[in-house]
């Protein structure tokens, strides 16, 4: 597998980095593109799923990505220390029936020194929204990349 820079352990511009690199990734809503990012046995929690390894992330971003529509998604630095990273988030979408969520968030990530993630661990609520009042529309500009989000 490629290695993905930056590499821990990381500093604040390097940490930084990795959550932009992932955020941009995410919003491609390319399933293999974004495994590619994990180490071939990597364990995630997300929610009260769990799951191992690159196929079953594909497999799970495939189904995710199917019924959260016009996903968009935000990412910021929480905290770092080594080989890891603390992130916390917010996404909308919305589901076949037309019904907008946001969706917050926090992560865990740990990388090995390839730059591979080997641990995620995500803890995530969703609170239904007007359309009206949604804020993120697509990918994040390059000229907002750093940005802090809202706290609600």
């Amino acid at each position: 597998m490629t290695a993905r820079p930056p590499f821990p352990p990381f500093t604040e511009e390097t940490a930084r980095q990795k959550v932009q690199a992932a955020e941009d990734a995410w919003n491609t809503q390319d399933p293999e593109q974004v495994a590619a990012a994990y180490t071939a046995d990597s364990v995630w929690r997300n929610r009260d799923r769990f799951i191992t390894g690159r196929a079953e992330i594909a497999d799970f971003l495939r189904e995710k990505w199917s019924r959260e529509l016009e996903y968009a998604l935000r990412k910021e630095l929480w905290a770092f220390q080594g080989d890891r990273i603390a992130v916390r988030f917010q996404y909308e979408c919305h589901d076949a029936a037309g019904q907008w969520w946001r969706s917050y968030g926090n992560e865990l990530w740990e990388f090995t020194g390839d730059g591979l993630m080997r641990r995620r661990e995500a803890s995530i609520n969703d609170v239904p929204i007007s359309a009206a009042e949604r804020r993120i529309f697509g990918p994040r500009p390059a000229a907002e990349h750093g940005e802090p989000l809202p706290v609600r």
